[in-house]
Protein backbone atom coordinates (compact mmCIF):
# COMPACT_ATOMS: atom_id res chain seq x y z
CA UNK A 1 0.00 0.00 0.00
CA UNK A 2 2.95 1.96 0.52
CA UNK A 3 3.63 2.11 -3.03
CA UNK A 4 0.19 3.12 -4.45
CA UNK A 5 0.39 6.30 -2.01
CA UNK A 6 3.30 7.84 -3.89
CA UNK A 7 1.61 7.64 -6.89
CA UNK A 8 -0.45 10.19 -8.65
CA UNK A 9 -4.04 10.12 -8.18
CA UNK A 10 -5.03 8.49 -12.01
CA UNK A 11 -1.88 5.49 -10.98
CA UNK A 12 -3.27 4.80 -7.54
CA UNK A 13 -6.90 4.68 -8.83
CA UNK A 14 -5.66 2.31 -11.99
CA UNK A 15 -3.66 0.41 -9.58
CA UNK A 16 -6.84 -1.23 -8.32
CA UNK A 17 -7.65 -2.12 -11.68
CA UNK A 18 -4.60 -4.93 -12.28
CA UNK A 19 -6.36 -7.92 -9.85
CA UNK A 20 -9.53 -7.73 -11.95
CA UNK A 21 -8.14 -6.86 -15.58
CA UNK A 22 -9.92 -9.63 -16.90
CA UNK A 23 -13.53 -7.58 -16.64
CA UNK A 24 -12.03 -4.64 -17.35
CA UNK A 25 -10.64 -6.26 -20.51
CA UNK A 26 -14.16 -7.55 -21.48
CA UNK A 27 -15.94 -3.96 -20.52
CA UNK A 28 -13.93 -2.33 -22.82
CA UNK A 29 -13.93 -4.73 -25.23
CA UNK A 30 -17.91 -4.83 -25.64
CA UNK A 31 -17.94 -1.36 -25.47
CA UNK A 32 -15.60 -1.08 -28.00
CA UNK A 33 -17.85 -3.05 -30.36
CA UNK A 34 -20.58 -0.91 -29.63
CA UNK A 35 -19.01 1.91 -30.58
CA UNK A 36 -17.95 0.21 -34.21
CA UNK A 37 -21.64 -0.80 -34.76
CA UNK A 38 -22.86 3.04 -34.25
CA UNK A 39 -19.78 4.23 -36.46
CA UNK A 40 -21.08 1.27 -39.42
CA UNK A 41 -24.49 2.03 -39.46
CA UNK A 42 -24.91 5.41 -41.15
CA UNK A 43 -21.76 4.36 -43.78
CA UNK A 44 -24.46 1.08 -44.27
CA UNK A 45 -27.12 3.40 -44.60
CA UNK A 46 -25.35 5.73 -47.27
CA UNK A 47 -24.07 3.15 -49.61
CA UNK A 48 -28.11 1.50 -49.16
CA UNK A 49 -29.43 5.00 -50.47
CA UNK A 50 -26.68 5.70 -53.14
CA UNK A 51 -25.68 2.31 -54.44
CA UNK A 52 -28.72 -0.45 -53.60
CA UNK A 53 -31.84 1.18 -53.96
CA UNK A 54 -30.81 3.22 -57.41
CA UNK A 55 -29.82 0.15 -58.62
CA UNK A 56 -32.70 -1.94 -57.43
CA UNK A 57 -30.14 -4.50 -55.64
CA UNK A 58 -33.33 -5.25 -53.16
CA UNK A 59 -31.55 -8.87 -52.08
CA UNK A 60 -28.76 -7.23 -51.44
CA UNK A 61 -30.81 -4.55 -49.54
CA UNK A 62 -32.93 -7.05 -47.28
CA UNK A 63 -29.74 -8.78 -46.39
CA UNK A 64 -28.42 -5.81 -45.38
CA UNK A 65 -30.56 -4.93 -43.13
CA UNK A 66 -30.76 -8.73 -41.96
CA UNK A 67 -27.18 -8.03 -41.12
CA UNK A 68 -28.04 -4.61 -39.29
CA UNK A 69 -30.68 -6.40 -36.87
CA UNK A 70 -27.91 -9.07 -36.22
CA UNK A 71 -25.58 -6.57 -35.35
CA UNK A 72 -27.99 -4.67 -33.11
CA UNK A 73 -29.07 -8.09 -31.47
CA UNK A 74 -25.35 -8.22 -30.87
CA UNK A 75 -25.26 -4.89 -29.60
CA UNK A 76 -27.82 -5.25 -27.03
CA UNK A 77 -25.72 -8.42 -25.64
CA UNK A 78 -22.91 -6.40 -25.20
CA UNK A 79 -24.89 -3.80 -23.34
CA UNK A 80 -26.11 -6.81 -21.33
CA UNK A 81 -22.63 -7.85 -20.71
CA UNK A 82 -21.56 -3.83 -19.48
CA UNK A 83 -24.58 -3.50 -17.63
CA UNK A 84 -23.60 -6.50 -15.28
CA UNK A 85 -20.15 -7.82 -15.71
CA UNK A 86 -18.97 -3.80 -15.82
CA UNK A 87 -21.12 -2.66 -12.55
CA UNK A 88 -19.40 -6.32 -10.78
CA UNK A 89 -15.87 -5.08 -12.01
CA UNK A 90 -16.44 -1.24 -10.88
CA UNK A 91 -17.92 -3.00 -7.07
CA UNK A 92 -15.06 -5.45 -6.93
CA UNK A 93 -12.46 -2.17 -7.27
CA UNK A 94 -14.29 -0.10 -4.62
CA UNK A 95 -14.31 -3.28 -2.07
CA UNK A 96 -10.44 -3.48 -2.81
CA UNK A 97 -10.34 0.60 -2.00
CA UNK A 98 -12.65 -0.55 1.40
CA UNK A 99 -10.76 -2.89 2.10
CA UNK A 100 -7.50 -1.22 2.24
CA UNK A 101 -9.10 1.90 3.81
CA UNK A 102 -9.71 -0.36 6.92
CA UNK A 103 -7.14 -1.71 7.26
CA UNK A 104 -5.58 1.89 6.82
CA UNK A 105 -7.79 2.44 9.91
CA UNK A 106 -6.81 -0.39 11.93
CA UNK A 107 -3.03 0.81 12.30
CA UNK A 108 -3.98 4.05 13.23
CA UNK A 109 -3.04 4.63 17.05
CA UNK A 110 -5.28 5.88 19.89
CA UNK A 111 -4.99 9.66 19.30
CA UNK A 112 -5.97 9.17 15.86
CA UNK A 113 -9.77 8.17 16.80
CA UNK A 114 -9.41 10.92 19.42
CA UNK A 115 -9.24 13.51 17.28
CA UNK A 116 -11.63 12.28 14.38
CA UNK A 117 -15.74 11.04 15.01
CA UNK A 118 -16.78 7.85 13.68
CA UNK A 119 -19.74 9.38 11.71
CA UNK A 120 -16.80 11.12 9.58
CA UNK A 121 -14.89 7.53 9.37
CA UNK A 122 -17.78 6.00 7.95
CA UNK A 123 -18.41 8.88 5.21
CA UNK A 124 -14.97 7.68 4.24
CA UNK A 125 -15.50 3.85 3.96
CA UNK A 126 -19.45 4.67 2.37
CA UNK A 127 -20.64 7.85 0.85
CA UNK A 128 -16.61 8.80 -0.45
CA UNK A 129 -16.74 5.61 -2.42
CA UNK A 130 -20.01 4.87 -3.46
CA UNK A 131 -19.46 7.19 -7.08
CA UNK A 132 -15.87 4.71 -7.74
CA UNK A 133 -18.07 2.16 -8.78
CA UNK A 134 -19.51 3.81 -11.09
CA UNK A 135 -16.20 5.57 -12.12
CA UNK A 136 -14.73 2.33 -12.22
CA UNK A 137 -16.74 1.12 -14.67
CA UNK A 138 -17.97 3.56 -17.13
CA UNK A 139 -15.03 6.19 -16.42
CA UNK A 140 -12.75 3.82 -19.08
CA UNK A 141 -15.49 2.94 -20.98
CA UNK A 142 -16.99 6.05 -22.13
CA UNK A 143 -14.04 8.15 -21.99
CA UNK A 144 -12.51 5.57 -24.37
CA UNK A 145 -15.83 4.59 -26.49
CA UNK A 146 -16.50 8.15 -27.13
CA UNK A 147 -13.29 9.29 -28.14
CA UNK A 148 -13.23 6.58 -30.48
CA UNK A 149 -16.89 7.34 -31.99
CA UNK A 150 -16.02 10.82 -32.11
CA UNK A 151 -12.57 10.62 -34.13
CA UNK A 152 -14.09 7.42 -36.12
CA UNK A 153 -17.01 9.35 -37.44
CA UNK A 154 -15.02 12.73 -38.42
CA UNK A 155 -12.74 10.59 -40.46
CA UNK A 156 -15.92 9.06 -42.43
CA UNK A 157 -16.96 12.62 -42.49
CA UNK A 158 -14.05 13.92 -44.28
CA UNK A 159 -14.03 11.12 -47.15
CA UNK A 160 -17.81 12.40 -47.30
CA UNK A 161 -17.16 15.47 -47.40
CA UNK A 162 -14.48 17.79 -45.71
CA UNK A 163 -15.52 21.13 -46.08
CA UNK A 164 -18.77 20.27 -43.63
CA UNK A 165 -16.52 17.79 -41.50
CA UNK A 166 -14.29 21.08 -40.96
CA UNK A 167 -17.30 23.08 -39.76
CA UNK A 168 -18.27 20.10 -36.81
CA UNK A 169 -14.01 19.64 -36.46
CA UNK A 170 -13.95 23.51 -35.54
CA UNK A 171 -16.66 23.06 -32.81
CA UNK A 172 -15.81 19.98 -31.28
CA UNK A 173 -12.34 21.71 -29.64
CA UNK A 174 -14.46 24.61 -28.73
CA UNK A 175 -16.76 22.10 -26.76
CA UNK A 176 -14.17 19.73 -25.22
CA UNK A 177 -12.45 23.44 -24.00
CA UNK A 178 -15.64 23.81 -22.22
CA UNK A 179 -15.75 20.22 -20.94
CA UNK A 180 -12.00 20.53 -18.87
CA UNK A 181 -13.09 23.93 -17.84
CA UNK A 182 -16.18 22.34 -15.89
CA UNK A 183 -15.22 19.61 -14.82
CA UNK A 184 -12.57 21.65 -12.79
CA UNK A 185 -15.65 23.52 -11.14
CA UNK A 186 -17.77 20.08 -10.84
CA UNK A 187 -14.60 18.30 -8.81
CA UNK A 188 -14.07 21.07 -6.56
CA UNK A 189 -17.70 21.77 -5.90
CA UNK A 190 -17.80 17.74 -5.10
CA UNK A 191 -15.27 17.53 -3.24
CA UNK A 192 -16.93 20.64 -0.62
CA UNK A 193 -20.18 18.61 -1.01
CA UNK A 194 -18.15 15.47 0.67
CA UNK A 195 -16.50 17.02 3.68
CA UNK A 196 -20.68 18.79 4.33
CA UNK A 197 -21.75 14.98 4.04
CA UNK A 198 -19.28 14.26 6.55
CA UNK A 199 -20.07 16.33 8.90
CA UNK A 200 -24.20 15.47 8.62
CA UNK A 201 -23.25 11.37 8.45
CA UNK A 202 -21.51 12.20 12.11
CA UNK A 203 -24.02 14.05 13.38
CA UNK A 204 -26.75 11.95 12.45
CA UNK A 205 -24.53 8.90 14.01
CA UNK A 206 -24.00 10.78 17.32
CA UNK A 207 -27.89 11.62 17.65
CA UNK A 208 -28.71 7.82 16.85
CA UNK A 209 -26.14 6.61 19.69
CA UNK A 210 -27.44 8.91 22.07
CA UNK A 211 -31.29 8.60 21.33
CA UNK A 212 -31.32 6.72 25.24
CA UNK A 213 -29.76 9.58 26.73
CA UNK A 214 -32.18 11.61 24.65
CA UNK A 215 -35.08 9.98 26.09
CA UNK A 216 -34.11 9.55 29.42
CA UNK A 217 -33.82 13.48 29.59
CA UNK A 218 -36.94 13.71 27.67
CA UNK A 219 -34.86 16.03 25.05
CA UNK A 220 -36.30 14.30 21.94
CA UNK A 221 -37.96 17.62 20.81
CA UNK A 222 -34.30 19.02 20.55
CA UNK A 223 -32.57 16.31 19.27
CA UNK A 224 -35.29 16.14 16.39
CA UNK A 225 -34.36 20.31 16.00
CA UNK A 226 -30.47 18.87 16.08
CA UNK A 227 -31.63 16.72 13.28
CA UNK A 228 -33.62 18.95 11.41
CA UNK A 229 -30.52 21.60 11.23
CA UNK A 230 -28.67 18.48 9.93
CA UNK A 231 -30.93 17.93 7.12
CA UNK A 232 -31.16 20.96 6.15
CA UNK A 233 -27.80 20.71 5.64
CA UNK A 234 -28.02 17.94 3.67
CA UNK A 235 -30.79 19.87 1.36
CA UNK A 236 -28.46 22.34 0.66
CA UNK A 237 -24.93 20.67 0.99
CA UNK A 238 -25.09 19.86 -3.04
CA UNK A 239 -25.84 23.46 -4.24
CA UNK A 240 -23.06 24.26 -5.26
CA UNK A 241 -22.29 21.04 -7.10
CA UNK A 242 -25.63 20.96 -8.78
CA UNK A 243 -24.64 24.68 -10.16
CA UNK A 244 -21.61 23.40 -11.55
CA UNK A 245 -23.48 20.81 -13.30
CA UNK A 246 -26.58 23.06 -14.69
CA UNK A 247 -23.58 25.11 -16.26
CA UNK A 248 -22.46 22.00 -17.69
CA UNK A 249 -25.33 20.74 -19.42
CA UNK A 250 -27.22 24.02 -20.12
CA UNK A 251 -23.57 24.25 -22.06
CA UNK A 252 -23.62 20.70 -23.68
CA UNK A 253 -27.05 20.61 -24.90
CA UNK A 254 -26.12 24.39 -26.45
CA UNK A 255 -23.35 23.05 -28.43
CA UNK A 256 -25.17 19.74 -29.24
CA UNK A 257 -27.87 21.80 -30.70
CA UNK A 258 -25.25 24.47 -32.47
CA UNK A 259 -23.75 21.26 -34.17
CA UNK A 260 -27.26 20.75 -35.46
CA UNK A 261 -28.19 23.71 -36.82
CA UNK A 262 -24.27 24.25 -38.32
CA UNK A 263 -24.32 21.04 -40.14
CA UNK A 264 -28.21 21.53 -41.78
CA UNK A 265 -27.23 25.25 -42.74
CA UNK A 266 -23.84 24.82 -44.41
CA UNK A 267 -25.03 21.98 -46.01
CA UNK A 268 -28.08 23.36 -47.54
CA UNK A 269 -25.68 25.96 -48.73
CA UNK A 270 -23.27 22.96 -50.71
CA UNK A 271 -26.85 21.68 -52.13
CA UNK A 272 -27.73 24.91 -53.21
CA UNK A 273 -24.44 25.29 -55.01
CA UNK A 274 -24.98 21.59 -56.43
CA UNK A 275 -21.71 20.47 -54.45
CA UNK A 276 -23.69 18.41 -51.97
CA UNK A 277 -26.45 15.80 -52.50
CA UNK A 278 -29.12 15.08 -49.87
CA UNK A 279 -27.79 11.41 -49.27
CA UNK A 280 -24.85 13.16 -47.89
CA UNK A 281 -26.36 15.07 -46.03
CA UNK A 282 -28.24 13.01 -44.18
CA UNK A 283 -25.96 10.70 -43.91
CA UNK A 284 -24.10 13.36 -42.10
CA UNK A 285 -27.08 14.28 -39.43
CA UNK A 286 -27.20 10.28 -39.23
CA UNK A 287 -23.09 10.96 -37.68
CA UNK A 288 -24.47 14.06 -35.80
CA UNK A 289 -26.65 11.74 -34.25
CA UNK A 290 -23.83 9.25 -33.13
CA UNK A 291 -22.22 11.91 -31.60
CA UNK A 292 -24.50 13.09 -28.89
CA UNK A 293 -24.55 9.74 -27.49
CA UNK A 294 -20.62 10.17 -27.15
CA UNK A 295 -20.31 13.48 -26.16
CA UNK A 296 -23.36 12.91 -23.43
CA UNK A 297 -21.33 10.03 -21.96
CA UNK A 298 -18.45 12.47 -21.86
CA UNK A 299 -20.52 15.13 -19.82
CA UNK A 300 -21.76 11.94 -17.67
CA UNK A 301 -17.85 11.21 -17.69
CA UNK A 302 -17.01 14.66 -16.41
CA UNK A 303 -19.71 14.79 -13.42
CA UNK A 304 -18.54 11.02 -12.23
CA UNK A 305 -14.80 12.08 -12.57
CA UNK A 306 -15.55 14.98 -10.10
CA UNK A 307 -17.41 12.79 -8.11
CA UNK A 308 -15.40 9.82 -7.94
CA UNK A 309 -11.91 11.62 -7.45
CA UNK A 310 -13.24 14.04 -4.55
CA UNK A 311 -13.84 10.56 -2.78
CA UNK A 312 -10.30 9.29 -4.05
CA UNK A 313 -9.23 12.60 -3.14
CA UNK A 314 -10.17 11.89 0.26
CA UNK A 315 -9.26 7.98 0.35
CA UNK A 316 -5.32 9.24 -0.42
CA UNK A 317 -5.74 12.14 2.21
CA UNK A 318 -6.18 9.39 4.59
CA UNK A 319 -3.97 6.69 3.37
CA UNK A 320 -1.01 9.41 3.48
CA UNK A 321 -1.69 9.73 7.21
CA UNK A 322 0.96 8.31 9.10
CA UNK A 323 0.22 6.41 12.36
CA UNK A 324 1.40 7.57 15.16
CA UNK A 325 1.86 4.32 17.07
CA UNK A 326 4.28 1.78 14.53
CA UNK A 327 6.49 -1.10 14.87
CA UNK A 328 9.89 -0.44 14.57
CA UNK A 329 11.88 -2.26 11.39
CA UNK A 330 13.79 -4.56 13.73
CA UNK A 331 10.88 -5.14 16.33
CA UNK A 332 11.29 -8.62 17.65
CA UNK A 333 8.40 -10.46 19.17
CA UNK A 334 7.30 -10.86 22.61
CA UNK A 335 7.39 -14.48 23.84
CA UNK A 336 7.09 -16.21 26.94
CA UNK A 337 7.28 -13.24 29.26
CA UNK A 338 7.68 -13.16 33.10
CA UNK A 339 5.37 -10.13 33.56
CA UNK A 340 8.25 -7.49 34.71
CA UNK A 341 7.16 -3.73 34.37
CA UNK A 342 9.26 -0.99 34.74
CA UNK A 343 8.37 2.66 34.07
CA UNK A 344 11.42 4.13 33.83
CA UNK A 345 11.68 8.52 34.08
CA UNK A 346 8.22 8.49 32.08
CA UNK A 347 6.34 11.93 30.87
CA UNK A 348 3.58 12.29 28.65
CA UNK A 349 1.02 14.50 27.01
CA UNK A 350 -1.65 14.06 24.82
CA UNK A 351 -0.57 16.25 21.35
CA UNK A 352 2.08 17.73 22.83
CA UNK A 353 0.34 20.04 25.36
CA UNK A 354 0.17 19.64 29.49
CA UNK A 355 2.35 16.73 30.76
CA UNK A 356 -0.51 14.28 32.08
CA UNK A 357 2.56 12.54 33.78
CA UNK A 358 5.84 13.78 34.88
CA UNK A 359 9.11 12.04 35.82
CA UNK A 360 7.03 8.76 36.91
CA UNK A 361 9.19 6.12 37.60
CA UNK A 362 7.96 2.33 38.92
CA UNK A 363 8.98 -0.98 38.84
CA UNK A 364 6.52 -4.03 38.94
CA UNK A 365 8.21 -7.65 39.56
CA UNK A 366 6.90 -10.45 37.81
CA UNK A 367 3.88 -12.16 39.39
CA UNK A 368 2.90 -8.82 41.60
CA UNK A 369 -0.16 -7.11 42.19
CA UNK A 370 0.12 -3.56 41.96
CA UNK A 371 -3.11 -1.05 42.68
CA UNK A 372 -2.83 2.59 41.36
CA UNK A 373 -5.43 4.98 42.60
CA UNK A 374 -5.90 8.51 43.32
CA UNK A 375 -8.19 11.45 42.35
CA UNK A 376 -9.70 11.37 38.74
CA UNK A 377 -7.31 12.77 36.36
CA UNK A 378 -4.13 12.75 38.37
CA UNK A 379 -3.13 9.81 35.58
CA UNK A 380 -4.08 6.65 36.43
CA UNK A 381 -5.47 5.41 33.00
CA UNK A 382 -2.71 7.02 31.52
CA UNK A 383 -0.28 5.13 33.23
CA UNK A 384 -1.63 1.72 32.35
CA UNK A 385 -2.43 2.82 28.77
CA UNK A 386 1.07 3.57 28.26
CA UNK A 387 1.82 -0.36 28.77
CA UNK A 388 0.56 -1.94 26.35
CA UNK A 389 1.34 1.07 24.05
CA UNK A 390 -1.75 2.67 22.81
CA UNK A 391 0.16 5.91 23.03
CA UNK A 392 3.96 5.95 23.25
CA UNK A 393 5.62 8.54 26.02
CA UNK A 394 6.84 11.16 25.59
CA UNK A 395 9.95 11.31 27.55
CA UNK A 396 11.41 8.29 29.14
CA UNK A 397 10.74 4.05 28.78
CA UNK A 398 8.35 1.50 29.16
CA UNK A 399 10.11 -1.87 29.29
CA UNK A 400 8.48 -5.31 29.79
CA UNK A 401 11.02 -8.18 30.58
CA UNK A 402 13.92 -5.45 29.98
CA UNK A 403 12.74 -4.81 26.77
CA UNK A 404 11.49 -1.79 25.77
CA UNK A 405 7.75 -2.02 24.50
CA UNK A 406 8.85 0.64 21.43
CA UNK A 407 11.56 -2.17 19.81
CA UNK A 408 8.74 -5.48 20.14
CA UNK A 409 5.98 -5.75 17.72
CA UNK A 410 2.57 -4.51 19.01
CA UNK A 411 0.68 -7.15 18.10
CA UNK A 412 3.06 -9.52 20.11
CA UNK A 413 3.17 -7.20 23.27
CA UNK A 414 -0.83 -6.69 23.36
CA UNK A 415 -0.96 -10.62 23.39
CA UNK A 416 0.55 -10.76 26.43
CA UNK A 417 -1.68 -8.37 28.09
CA UNK A 418 -5.32 -9.03 29.10
CA UNK A 419 -7.33 -5.60 29.79
CA UNK A 420 -10.56 -5.23 31.40
CA UNK A 421 -11.67 -1.68 30.85
CA UNK A 422 -14.30 0.51 32.98
CA UNK A 423 -16.08 1.31 29.53
CA UNK A 424 -16.99 -2.19 28.44
CA UNK A 425 -17.99 -3.03 24.52
CA UNK A 426 -19.64 -5.86 23.16
CA UNK A 427 -20.48 -6.69 19.57
CA UNK A 428 -23.85 -7.08 18.12
CA UNK A 429 -23.65 -10.17 18.31
CA UNK A 430 -24.12 -13.51 20.91
CA UNK A 431 -22.17 -13.90 24.00
CA UNK A 432 -20.77 -17.41 23.04
CA UNK A 433 -18.91 -14.74 20.23
CA UNK A 434 -18.12 -11.92 22.18
CA UNK A 435 -16.67 -14.13 24.82
CA UNK A 436 -14.48 -16.04 22.45
CA UNK A 437 -12.88 -12.71 21.09
CA UNK A 438 -10.90 -12.76 24.05
CA UNK A 439 -9.25 -16.44 21.66
CA UNK A 440 -10.70 -16.49 18.21
CA UNK A 441 -9.53 -20.18 17.69
CA UNK A 442 -11.30 -21.20 21.59
CA UNK A 443 -13.57 -24.12 21.93
CA UNK A 444 -17.32 -24.06 22.71
CA UNK A 445 -15.99 -25.82 25.88
CA UNK A 446 -13.29 -23.24 26.79
CA UNK A 447 -15.54 -20.50 26.55
CA UNK A 448 -17.85 -22.01 28.73
CA UNK A 449 -15.07 -22.68 31.59
CA UNK A 450 -14.05 -19.01 30.97
CA UNK A 451 -18.06 -18.07 31.45
CA UNK A 452 -17.71 -19.99 34.88
CA UNK A 453 -14.72 -18.35 36.50
CA UNK A 454 -16.19 -14.88 35.52
CA UNK A 455 -19.17 -16.14 37.47
CA UNK A 456 -21.61 -15.47 34.29
CA UNK A 457 -22.46 -19.14 33.78
CA UNK A 458 -25.60 -19.25 35.41
CA UNK A 459 -27.04 -15.55 34.41
CA UNK A 460 -26.09 -17.27 30.87
CA UNK A 461 -28.10 -20.62 31.65
CA UNK A 462 -31.03 -18.64 32.26
CA UNK A 463 -30.79 -16.81 29.35
CA UNK A 464 -33.74 -18.45 26.43
CA UNK A 465 -30.65 -18.65 23.89
CA UNK A 466 -28.15 -19.26 26.41
CA UNK A 467 -25.18 -18.50 25.56
CA UNK A 468 -26.38 -18.03 21.70
CA UNK A 469 -28.57 -15.05 23.51
CA UNK A 470 -27.68 -11.58 21.25
CA UNK A 471 -26.37 -9.04 23.18
CA UNK A 472 -27.78 -5.64 20.89
CA UNK A 473 -25.71 -3.11 20.06
CA UNK A 474 -23.25 -2.35 22.40
CA UNK A 475 -24.70 -5.12 24.71
CA UNK A 476 -27.39 -2.89 25.69
CA UNK A 477 -30.00 -6.19 26.36
CA UNK A 478 -27.77 -6.99 29.16
CA UNK A 479 -27.45 -5.09 32.05
CA UNK A 480 -23.89 -3.54 33.39
CA UNK A 481 -23.17 -6.41 35.64
CA UNK A 482 -23.28 -8.67 32.87
CA UNK A 483 -21.46 -7.17 30.73
CA UNK A 484 -18.78 -6.47 32.64
CA UNK A 485 -18.49 -10.29 33.72
CA UNK A 486 -18.59 -11.13 29.87
CA UNK A 487 -15.71 -8.81 28.99
CA UNK A 488 -13.83 -10.25 32.25
CA UNK A 489 -14.86 -14.15 30.98
CA UNK A 490 -13.37 -12.70 27.71
CA UNK A 491 -10.15 -12.14 29.81
CA UNK A 492 -9.84 -15.50 31.80
CA UNK A 493 -10.40 -17.10 27.90
CA UNK A 494 -7.31 -14.91 26.95
CA UNK A 495 -5.08 -16.26 30.17
CA UNK A 496 -2.38 -13.55 29.55
CA UNK A 497 0.37 -13.34 31.69
CA UNK A 498 -0.13 -9.50 32.71
CA UNK A 499 -3.52 -8.13 33.71
CA UNK A 500 -4.67 -4.52 33.67
CA UNK A 501 -8.01 -3.74 35.22
CA UNK A 502 -9.27 -0.32 34.94
CA UNK A 503 -12.58 0.03 37.36
CA UNK A 504 -12.75 -3.59 36.30
CA UNK A 505 -15.83 -4.11 38.91
CA UNK A 506 -17.27 -0.94 39.14
CA UNK A 507 -20.26 -1.42 37.43
CA UNK A 508 -20.88 -4.40 39.59
CA UNK A 509 -23.31 -4.70 42.54
CA UNK A 510 -21.63 -6.00 46.30
CA UNK A 511 -22.08 -9.89 46.05
CA UNK A 512 -21.14 -10.09 42.39
CA UNK A 513 -18.30 -7.69 43.24
CA UNK A 514 -16.86 -10.22 45.52
CA UNK A 515 -17.52 -13.54 43.53
CA UNK A 516 -15.67 -11.45 40.78
CA UNK A 517 -12.50 -10.44 42.94
CA UNK A 518 -12.26 -14.49 44.54
CA UNK A 519 -11.75 -15.21 40.86
CA UNK A 520 -9.39 -12.07 40.00
CA UNK A 521 -7.55 -13.32 43.17
CA UNK A 522 -7.03 -16.55 41.22
CA UNK A 523 -6.56 -15.70 37.80
CA UNK A 524 -4.35 -12.68 39.17
CA UNK A 525 -2.02 -15.27 40.47
CA UNK A 526 1.95 -16.14 39.40
CA UNK A 527 0.66 -12.68 36.93
CA UNK A 528 1.47 -9.43 37.18
CA UNK A 529 -1.93 -7.39 37.68
CA UNK A 530 -2.17 -3.38 37.87
CA UNK A 531 -5.35 -2.57 39.11
CA UNK A 532 -6.73 0.68 38.90
CA UNK A 533 -9.71 1.18 41.37
CA UNK A 534 -11.34 4.98 43.03
CA UNK A 535 -13.04 2.06 45.25
CA UNK A 536 -10.32 1.32 47.90
CA UNK A 537 -12.68 -1.79 49.35
CA UNK A 538 -11.51 -3.84 46.15
CA UNK A 539 -7.48 -3.24 46.40
CA UNK A 540 -6.89 -4.03 50.26
CA UNK A 541 -5.12 -7.37 49.31
CA UNK A 542 -2.97 -5.73 46.88
CA UNK A 543 0.97 -6.51 47.51
CA UNK A 544 1.54 -2.50 46.90
CA UNK A 545 -0.41 0.77 46.09
CA UNK A 546 1.01 3.33 44.50
CA UNK A 547 -0.79 6.69 44.80
CA UNK A 548 -0.82 9.18 41.85
CA UNK A 549 -1.66 13.31 41.69
CA UNK A 550 -1.14 15.40 39.60
CA UNK A 551 0.58 12.89 37.02
CA UNK A 552 3.19 11.95 39.66
CA UNK A 553 3.69 9.37 42.60
CA UNK A 554 2.55 10.71 45.39
CA UNK A 555 2.61 7.51 48.03
CA UNK A 556 3.51 3.82 47.49
CA UNK A 557 3.41 1.39 49.80
CA UNK A 558 0.96 -1.68 51.31
CA UNK A 559 -2.58 -0.75 52.37
CA UNK A 560 -0.96 -0.88 56.36
CA UNK A 561 1.36 1.67 55.84
CA UNK A 562 0.13 3.86 53.78
CA UNK A 563 -3.31 4.07 55.98
CA UNK A 564 -0.57 4.37 59.01
CA UNK A 565 1.41 7.37 56.99
CA UNK A 566 -1.87 9.59 57.56
CA UNK A 567 -1.30 10.66 54.12
CA UNK A 568 -3.44 11.05 50.67
CA UNK A 569 -4.33 7.56 50.62
CA UNK A 570 -5.26 7.49 54.50
CA UNK A 571 -7.88 10.14 53.71
CA UNK A 572 -9.52 8.94 50.86
CA UNK A 573 -9.32 5.65 52.94
CA UNK A 574 -11.04 7.06 55.58
CA UNK A 575 -13.38 9.53 53.62
CA UNK A 576 -14.75 6.29 51.39
CA UNK A 577 -14.99 4.12 54.84
CA UNK A 578 -17.43 6.83 56.51
CA UNK A 579 -19.59 7.18 53.16
CA UNK A 580 -19.94 3.28 53.89
CA UNK A 581 -20.72 3.27 57.44
CA UNK A 582 -23.43 5.94 56.53
CA UNK A 583 -24.82 3.82 53.72
CA UNK A 584 -25.20 1.40 56.22
CA UNK A 585 -26.54 2.87 59.08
Amino acid sequence: MKEKRKKSLLGLFVSYFRPHWKLFLLDVLCAMLIAAIDLSYPLLSRHALNVMLPGQMYRAFFTLIVVVLAAYVLRSLFTYIIAYWGHTFGIRVEADIRKDLYSHFQTMGFDFYDRNRTGQLMSRLTSDLFELTELAHHGPEDLLTSVLTIIGALIVMFTVEWRLALVVATILPIFLAVVVVQRKAMRDASREVKKKIGVINTDIETGLSGIRTAKAFANETMEAARFDAANNQFKTAKRGFHKAMGRFFATMEFFLCILSVAVIAVGGYLIMKGQMNYVDLITFNLYIATFTSPMRKLANFSEMFASGFAGLQRFADVMELTPSIRDAEDAAELQDIRGEIEVDHVTFAYDGDLDVLEDVSLKVRAGETVAVVGPSGGGKTTLCQLVPRFYDVTEGAIRLDGKDVRQVTQQSLRRQIGIVQQDVFLFADSIMENIRYGRPDATDEEVIEAAKKAEIYDDICQMPNGFDTYVGERGTLLSGGQKQRVSIARIFLKNPPVLILDEATSALDSVTEAKIQRAFDTLSEGRTTLIIAHRLSTIRNAERIVVIADGKIAESGSHGELVAAGGMYAALYETQTKVAREDMA
